[in-house]
């Protein structure tokens, strides 16, 4: 079955059938990779979260989590120019250094949503990674309506971002937000109106965001129709659904792996975790369609309400509402979806 015939299906029948991106995959030594949309590139199902890294008291351990990663063939690596006031960059780019930049699929991500702050962002975030180029950065926090248009607009970030891709900064272009399907689907409708493209998309995916304002459902066809990277997020919802009791991290790991992901990223804070992350995607194959209706009948109830997904009903995980001036000059005025 090719893509097109797969989109064809339509994403509920296809996840039913147990028909998922990884038929796209491919295995080197322990790791599925998967093709990042339409850019081609190889990238490892599942993804280094780069929030937790900067967190551990000693920088080393840091170091060694990323490194372990990219020895055990997890290649994507995320971070963002606000993580840890800076210091997760600054740490993955101790780690990427001693040629192991040429192992890694680097992501990071702005806020600034005017020319001159992202512009900004991006230089200081590629001072931090040590790196001339950054493989894909993306607009951080698309979390209210207003972000789409300030990003396209003159002297937006958008300008930054393209500027520095044709400078050979930055490869690919994407963006990311948690908070309402209606505010990923008016960025990408902004970028159409503006003849662009992106390259990938961040959202959340995972077992509860199937029942509430569900990214799977009302994002995730438009991406895979117009074969945009899908970055999935918050697997376990930052450890809250895991507070459910109804599933497993593997089994939220798995269930965001068998949709049409190219990469799920999870955060690991420890060599444990980070093991547990390898091992979710070493062991992960294809769910049938009842594998699939056992994981969503268990969490049909919780999810109600958005109660294990409070990045999507509070502004506890929306950084840059506790921090506006990140976002530049002006820019702090926002409306945000209804919950």
């Amino acid at each position: 079955m090719d893509r097109r015939e797969f989109v064809k299906l339509g994403i509920t029948t296809a996840l039913a059938s147990g028909v998922s991106q990884s038929l796209f995959a491919e295995k080197t030594g322990d790791m599925q990779y998967r093709t990042l949309g339409r850019t081609g590139e190889k990238v490892s199902i599942v993804g280094l979260g780069g929030y937790h890294i900067g967190m551990q008291k000693d920088a080393d351990e840091s170091v060694r989590i990323i490194r372990t990663a990219l020895d055990n063939g997890m290649n994507f690596l995320d971070n963002c120019w606000d993580y840890n006031d800076g210091q997760s960059e600054v740490r993955m780019g101790k780690a990427l250094r001693d040629g192991y930049r040429r192992k890694a699929f680097l992501m990071t991500k702005i806020d600034g949503r005017d020319k001159s702050t992202a512009a900004l962002q991006i230089e200081q975030s590629l001072k931090r990674l040590q790196t001339d180029h950054i493989d894909l950065l993306q607009f951080h926090e698309i979390i209210r309506l207003s972000d789409p248009e300030k990003v396209f607009a003159p002297t937006g970030g958008m300008e930054a971002a393209l500027e520095a891709r044709k400078a050979g900064k930055i490869r690919y272009i994407g963006f990311t937000g948690h908070k309402n399907p209606e505010v990923h689907l008016k960025m990408l409708h902004t970028a159409s109106a503006h003849d662009f493209t992106f390259d990938s998309v961040q959202m959340p995916l995972n077992v509860m965001d199937a029942h509430f304002e569900s990214f799977e459902k009302k994002v995730l066809p438009m991406l895979v129709e117009h074969q945009i990277g899908v970055l999935g997020m918050k697997s376990m919802g930052d450890s809250n659904i895991l507070a459910s009791k109804t599933v497993t991290p593997v089994e939220c790991l798995h269930y965001s792996m068998n949709l049409p992901t190219s990469v799920v990223i999870t955060g690991c804070d420890s060599m444990q975790i980070l093991q547990q992350a390898l091992n979710a995607a070493r062991s992960f194959r294809p769910m049938n369609r009842q594998e699939v209706a056992d994981i969503l009948a268990k969490t049909a109830k919780g999810a109600q309400n958005g109660r294990y997904e409070p990045y999507k009903t509070t502004h506890d995980f929306d950084g840059t509402y506790q921090n506006p001036q990140w976002l530049g000059p002006g820019q702090s005025g926002a409306t945000f979806p209804e919950a």
